[in-house]
């Protein structure tokens, strides 16, 4: 209780903002519906997963410090209910619609946000033919072609589909039966991949299926697992690819060679991440060279790349949320493990996080170091 205290106390120093939400089960899933608004869904037992579109505290636009205000202060603007658990949800640019994928991974859920009710409503499903026990689609939208989602579970059966038609309109071809980790949309017409391997793959769906890709895994990646993010070009020049491994070390790459990273650096987590599924590394959109890891115990990491030397360079973070552990004051052997995290995509130094114990944060950290 003792630490909880100190940390409640020391917040005051730490966070411009805070804002915590008890949401009525944990989410693995948040995800942006312009700069007010996020998506959550459960992901627990069956038979009804909650998924919820969440308007943010009106106080974050306050510029002066407020403190702590652990209250629920998140507005519930729609709401719906899943029948199986959602590990992912993407919303489609510029319509009302939500595509999840989760298990059993037989098919993808397309939802739509009603205009004149509160209700989030399933209107399709897409087939999934590649069902793999405990494996379902990794999940990415095109949004400036016809409303579409990029879908797998393996190199192999990577396809797009449009989701007015159903129909397929790219597959990679491959037989290569990689399991992928994750997708993002770089542009118009390309993608990258990366598998839980540590491999990395940038493609353009113009060209037959010919992806600039690391040839081997992440240099000793034996028995880890893997995530990835691009950094979006028009940021600070420099290696735009940050990969991370499950026992916590993270790779900057430049994409025009991938088989070479800039930087290979160690990052002081407590052990292996429990549940690799739920690692995070996610770029800063507006800060400079600042990237944020979570999924190994109840923290996220914020980190300055700006310094970081080339192989095997022991760094620290810039800055530490430990609000999932402290702010319940959960005794030691049942420490929360952060779920997912975001950054706010105009405010620099705001994020959101969860946790398995279904705790929502929104916070705005301060740089004491003064560094960025």
């Amino acid at each position: 209780m003792e630490a909880s205290e100190d940390w409640l106390v020391e917040s005051l120093r730490l966070y411009q903002d805070f804002h915590a939400f008890d949401l009525s089960g944990a989410t693995r899933v948040l995800e942006w519906i312009g700069d007010k608004g996020v998506f959550v869904a459960g992901y627990e037992s069956p038979p009804k997963n909650e998924i919820l579109h969440l308007s943010l505290p009106l106080r974050l636009s306050v510029k002066e410090n407020q403190g702590l205000f652990p209250e629920r202060d998140f507005n519930v603007c729609h709401g719906g209910f899943s029948d199986k658990p959602v590990f992912d949800l993407k919303h489609v640019p510029e319509t009302r619609l939500l595509v999840t994928s989760g298990l059993p991974g037989c098919s993808l859920q397309v939802w739509q946000i009603a205009e004149d009710s509160d209700v989030i409503q399933a209107v399709n499903t897409i087939a999934v033919h590649e069902e793999e026990g405990n494996l379902w689609p990794k999940m990415a939208v095109f949004s400036s072609v016809a409303p579409g989602i990029l879908h797998g579970v393996r190199l192999s059966s990577l396809r797009f589909t449009d989701l007015e038609s159903q129909k397929t309109t790219y597959t990679s071809g491959t037989g290569d039966s990689e399991v992928l980790s994750n997708l993002q949309i770089l542009g118009a017409n390309t993608f990258a991949f990366c598998c839980t391997s540590g491999r990395l793959g940038l493609v353009d769906i113009r060209q037959k299926w010919a992806p600039h890709e690391s040839l081997v895994s992440s240099p000793g990646s034996g028995g880890r697992r893997w995530c990835a993010e691009v950094r979006n070009r028009a940021q600070h020049p420099g290696p735009s690819i940050a990969s991370l491994g499950s026992d916590g070390q993270l790779c900057l790459l430049d994409p025009r060679d991938l088989c070479h990273p800039v930087s290979s650096v160690q990052c002081p987590v407590p052990i292996p991440s429990p549940d690799p599924e739920l690692m995070r590394v996610t770029w800063a959109p507006v800060l400079d060279n600042c990237l944020a890891i979570s999924g190994f115990d109840g923290t996220i990491q914020i980190y300055d790349v700006t310094s970081w030397g080339e192989v095997g360079t022991q760094i620290e973070p810039l800055f530490v949320h430990k609000g999932h552990i402290f702010l319940d004051a959960h005794e030691q052997d049942s420490t929360p493990l952060v779920t997912t995290h975001i950054w706010h995509p105009s405010k620099p130094r705001t994020l959101l996080s969860a946790a398995n114990d279904a705790s929502l944060h929104v916070w705005d950290w301060v740089d004491l170091h003064g560094s960025t």
